[in-house]
């Protein structure tokens, strides 16, 4: 790795860290109900959302009514999606005039927006309106996002709260996420990327002619308001094709760091507000040591192999090391005006977050490269993760670790002064279970079936991590692709649409019965056998704990790809 490579991996990180505690704590304040600075202007506004709605925002409701209204809302929004997608011919804002889309196309981008995973098997400027980008679209990024964070809140709740039944209203808290966090910070957002040449227009697709004399469609839209929500919001959808790659959608350092930035702020910061809302910011501040040493371990590895290149450029004339004017390394894929550097920090910031946006090609990647942003998905990135669904991610390993240093210490384990029992257990193995069913599942019905491997466009192990990579993306809720796969077609629309949904809403019922279980609970006194969660030890545990249950699990499939590719790859093999 080059001085660069050091100097922005440490400045990303060190803004995360700045950032984490303010944010963290108006996040806690808000939700908390507390006066913030936001509330003169955005508190007439919620009250008007609830007296629309006919929402009683002091009416809590118990784990069971909470899931319930946040499953009806989810189904609510998938159904609307699907059938404007569907009918986007007929309806408005179309100046293209772009057809409906396909049918399983159709409910593949349905469950992927809804579920805050935004996979697309599809160029957007090719196949969607402005009216299905905005309404469609955008507006899901909000709720989606806003809907994860409600589902932490009632876990923080379930765990600061004892002896209690109820842990909040979800149709107070799906608003509240939206006006006083996403919108305003979107809109911020937003108008610096229109300053940095981001494109904000409805105006119809422009012919230009090219130097070459060959007249090319540009295609523009509404892009700015879109990309501010997709980076906060950790969703990672893009307006354009290439995402943001693309020079519209990010055109300038400074959008570049901005957007990267926006990926994992709102995560970092959740992470203070669990430690400050669950009664222990000592705590808070350990997850995130916890989480920001992954988070480096992943872009050290992931740079230093971009940056080595293989063996193969190296026979093949390429020069690989870094020198003047030439950046060396492996450049394929990779934008000339962002680098090797700011293309692997955001690859593994994306694919901790349940983000998938993009600004380099991940299927160029060596292999040792490309199996970072992976095992950053099988771990179920809860490296910072996704807004809301990375902390109640690590929150199921944080358990899983507990029961742990219970075994070792003879005691019923505890957290946070509450007993682990039974029944939270079988919450967290079910949680733990269905991520590798779903991925190693799909994975094998795909490699031994036509219709599985007639859409790789590579052979060998990396058509194999391709397969991999995609059902991994889709049962993580993230959405980046190594884009060799041709993944619209019926098989991966339908199969990558049914991972998305079962690897977002089992988790969540896994997450719901355990707040509602702790929250009924008595909270007991730390005694002399009690096991702190805010040290170094614990630390080391629930690292031990994610590397040993996220990663040995999937250590024969990764065998399989990216690890032979590698040992192949250095005797200048490659398919």
């Amino acid at each position: 790795m080059t001085a660069s490579h050091w100097a922005q991996l440490g400045l990303y990180l060190a803004i995360l860290a700045v950032t984490a505690k303010p944010l963290g704590l108006y996040m806690a304040a808000v939700y908390e109900g507390r006066r913030t600075f936001a509330h003169p202007v955005i508190r007439p506004l919620e009250r008007a959302v609830y007296r629309f709605a006919g929402v009683d925002e002091r009416r809590e409701q118990d784990w069971k009514q909470y899931l319930v209204a946040l499953l009806a809302f989810n189904i609510v929004g998938f159904i609307a999606l699907y059938a404007l997608l569907r009918m986007q011919g007929s309806l408005p804002l179309n100046p293209e005039d772009l057809p409906g889309v396909e049918p399983s196309l159709a409910f593949n981008t349905a469950a992927s927006f809804v579920t805050n995973t935004n996979w697309q098997s599809y160029g957007g400027e090719t196949t969607l309106s402005y009216l299905s980008q905005m309404l469609g679209l955008t507006f899901q990024n909000f709720v989606s996002a806003a809907a994860g964070m409600a589902v932490l809140v009632a876990l923080i709740r379930g765990l600061a709260r004892h002896s209690a039944a109820t842990i909040g209203n979800f149709w107070g808290g799906l608003p509240r996420s939206t006006l006083y966090i996403l919108l305003p910070a979107s809109l911020v957002l937003a108008v610096f990327l229109v300053s940095q040449g981001v494109i904000q227009t409805f105006d119809s697709y422009r012919t230009v002619t090219g130097v070459e004399g060959v007249d090319q469609v540009i295609a523009i839209g509404p892009a700015a308001s879109q990309v501010a929500i997709k980076q906060l919001g950790t969703n990672g959808g893009g307006f354009f094709n290439t995402n943001s790659a693309h020079p519209l959608e990010n055109p300038t350092a400074w959008s570049n760091w901005a957007q990267m930035l926006s990926i994992l702020i709102i995560p970092a910061g959740m992470v203070y507000m669990y430690g400050k809302m669950a009664g222990s910011t000592r705590h808070g501040w350990g997850l995130f040591g916890v989480m920001a040493a992954l988070f480096a371990a992943g872009a050290i590895v992931s740079g230093y192999a971009e940056q080595a290149g293989t063996s193969a450029l190296d026979d093949r004339g390429v020069q690989v090391a870094a020198g003047d004017g030439q950046p060396g390394g492996n450049m394929e894929g990779k934008e000339v005006r962002t680098g090797i550097a700011q293309s692997t920090l955001w690859a593994t910031a994306t694919t901790n977050a349940s983000n998938g946006s993009v600004n380099s090609m991940h299927d160029s990647y060596t292999p040792l490269g490309g199996l970072v942003p992976l095992v950053n998905m099988l771990t179920g990135e809860v490296i910072f993760g996704g807004v809301g669904a990375g902390m109640y991610g690590m929150f199921i390993y944080i358990i899983l670790a507990v029961f742990i240093a219970g075994l070792m210490v003879g005691r019923t384990p505890e957290y946070l002064g509450k007993k682990v029992e039974p029944r939270e257990m079988k919450a967290v193995m079910m949680a733990v279970l269905i991520f590798p069913v779903l991925v190693l599942g799909w994975v094998a019905i795909g490699a031994v079936n036509s219709f599985g491997t007639d859409n790789l466009n590579n052979l060998g192990p990396h058509g194999f991590s391709e397969m991999l990579y995609a059902f991994t993306s889709g049962a993580a809720n993230n959405g980046s692709a190594f884009a060799g796969l041709n993944a619209n077609s019926t098989f991966y629309n339908l199969g990558i649409g049914l991972n998305i949904l079962f690897g977002r809403f089992v988790i969540i019922v896994a997450v719901m019965v355990i707040a509602g279980t702790m929250v009924q609970k008595k909270r007991v006194a730390p005694g002399p056998g009690t096991f702190p969660t805010d040290g170094l030890t614990f630390g080391c545990l629930l690292g031990g704990t994610i590397g040993i249950v996220g990663l040995l699990t999937f250590f024969p499939v990764l065998a399989l790809g990216p690890i032979v590719e590698q040992i192949l790859l250095n005797d200048s093999l490659t398919f």
